[in-house]
């Protein structure tokens, strides 16, 4: 068999149509997870915890807290120490953009933004939402 040599970096297309962007099939664990966390109501129940740490219409807008604490799952699930880490995994894969409900043009979350809002959020709501995904995922064998 001849062996097959890479091809030269040939300049990337300026314009590219999102129909032909190659989808990824996603992580089956990071899909059933979402869909049980829909199913819960995680969002609403993550927010109605942390909405005494935001301010009411000051400043830019803020990252909703069901993505913030999806971004920090990932963070456990897969080992990640720094919220730097999670920042760039949750960039670099398209199946974790996909959990946090990011499009492939959206910036997903900043590694700053991250340290920001967990400086304000109380332990104890980081606690009882962790706490809440964690005995959701253990009655559905995740």
């Amino acid at each position: 068999m001849a062996m097959r040599r890479r091809q030269r970096q040939k300049q990337s297309d300026l314009w590219v149509l999102t129909k032909d962007i190659a989808a990824a099939p996603g992580h089956p664990f990071y899909e059933r997870l979402n869909a049980l966390l829909a199913d819960a109501g995680f969002d609403p129940y993550a927010e109605d915890l942390c909405e005494k740490f935001y301010a009411d219409a000051t400043g830019r807008p803020s990252i909703p807290p069901g993505v913030y604490f999806r971004m920090l799952l990932v963070g456990y699930f897969e080992g990640l120490d720094s919220e730097r880490e999670i920042a760039w995994r949750c960039a670099d894969s398209l199946g974790l953009r996909t959990f946090l409900g990011y499009s492939l043009t959206q910036r997903t979350p900043d590694h700053s933004s991250l340290t920001r809002i967990r400086q304000r959020i109380a332990l104890e709501t980081h606690e009882a939402i962790f706490t809440w995904v964690l005995k959701l995922l253990s009655r559905h064998g995740l």
